[in-house]
């Protein structure tokens, strides 16, 4: 492939999977590449290991708030609520949010759900053991992180595939599949299922006053920062954020490390001979098929990137399985090596946005893959998996496999 081929505005290259040539070409001839785009006025493409890490630790030169941390400008109404979800904040509000978050979102609290976790993990694997085949995505991927977020925060069982549905359609507005069937795709998609979603948390913030409990919504509600508490609205962002930050992108991970292990069935022997490779081989599914693909910063000032001079307001899209690639950071790059190591990875982001959630979602993939390692054996898929369409969520929306039935652990 030739650098005048490289296109990573379009949706229909992802579905196929992660354009890793395109990466490798821009990498190695242009790894800060003047990218044009149909429906804009085009951005700096950031395919680089050391490259990405320099602009997510600035955020005083590379803002989030500017235009959001997605590839399209919001509509100008749109705006202040784009930059009112911490993801899309820069200092010192956003420190200011993420320390208040923090009382809230402790490591005490994280290792508290370990023995819950995996008795869901087991609930999950259940529940498909005996009839020996399933949509490994529905039936399992999805089911753990949306079971852990939800009943951290409190919603009530009945209303948990409501909120999956609605998450679904956040992320998937350039698929059809996961939109309305009856209506067309319009960009005001995402803001209608974005509105949804903070509905319903108005719904959740009404019930943790009411009727506080140890969850995680009554700990933000009481949070306090300054002798300031998060306000409704803010709660809103929030969980909408944790949403989506805390349960698709788990569920993409999951779905993603699993083919990556069918596709490598030597290292799928390795992991079930050998479960003390589980937390190593989590960090590698994590850098060889990362849940984002990209996120946005816009330069505040006139600056310079590898020596391509930067304008004021100029867009920068950070490719974060290109940087998860880099041939002068890790070895062998395109293997899949579960035992690799060192592996400072990037998929959960460098520098002020390092994710939040990185250490329960590292918790839910280890105690996932331990699941399947020991309980569904001869696993294989029956048809490619279909994946999201989509250049922003490199997800998978249907992943049949069969495997030997077992017994249930449960009653």
């Amino acid at each position: 492939m030739q650098l005048r081929g490289v296109n990573l505005t379009d949706p229909d290259i992802f579905q196929k999977g992660t354009p890793h040539e395109m990466f490798r070409v821009l990498r190695r001839e242009a790894p800060v590449y003047w990218h044009d785009e149909p429906d804009g006025p085009g951005f700096w493409a950031v395919t680089k290991y050391h490259d990405l890490k320099y602009v997510s630790k600035n955020p005083g030169l590379f803002s989030s708030a500017r235009q959001g941390t997605l590839r399209q400008d919001p509509p100008p109404s749109d705006l202040s609520a784009v930059q009112s979800i911490m993801l899309n904040m820069d200092p010192p509000q956003h420190r200011q949010y993420r320390t208040l978050v923090n009382q809230a979102f402790t490591p005490r609290m994280i290792g508290n759900l370990h023995g819950r976790i995996r008795a869901m993990v087991h609930e999950i694997i259940d529940g498909v053991i005996e009839q020996g085949e399933c949509d490994f995505v529905e039936e399992v991927a999805a089911l753990l992180p949306l079971a852990v977020i939800c009943e951290m925060m409190g919603v009530p069982h009945e209303d948990r595939r409501h909120i999956y549905a609605i998450g679904n359609r956040m992320i998937g507005t350039d698929d059809p599949d996961l939109q309305d069937p009856d209506k067309p795709i319009v960009p005001g998609d995402a803001m209608a299922a974005f509105g949804e979603m903070f509905v319903y948390a108005s719904k959740l913030w009404k019930i943790a006053h009411e009727t506080p409990s140890d969850d995680l919504s009554t700990a933000l509600i009481n949070a306090e920062l300054e002798g300031r508490k998060l306000d409704e609205m803010e709660f809103n962002f929030f969980f909408l954020l944790l949403l989506i930050a805390g349960n698709e992108t788990t569920r993409t991970v999951t779905s993603n490390g699993m083919i990556a292990l069918l596709e490598h069935p030597d290292q799928l022997r390795a992991l079930r001979d050998n479960l003390a490779l589980v937390p190593s081989a989590v960090e590698e599914i994590l850098r060889f098929a990362p849940a984002v693909h990209t996120f946005r910063r816009s330069a505040t000032v006139e600056t310079e990137l590898r020596g391509q001079p930067i304008r004021e307001n100029d867009k920068l899209l950070l490719w974060y399985p290109s940087a998860n690639r880099d041939e002068d950071v890790f070895p062998d790059p395109d293997t899949f090596n579960i035992r690799r190591s060192p592996n400072e990875h990037v998929a959960f982001g460098f520098g002020e946005h390092y994710c939040l959630g990185a250490n329960l979602a590292r918790l839910e993939l280890q105690e996932i893959f331990r699941g399947i390692a020991e309980r569904l054996h001869d696993i294989e898929m029956t048809v490619p998996p279909r994946r999201l369409r989509s250049c922003f969520i490199n997800g998978v929306k249907e992943m049949r496999v069969r495997f030997r039935p077992g017994p249930r652990l449960g009653s």
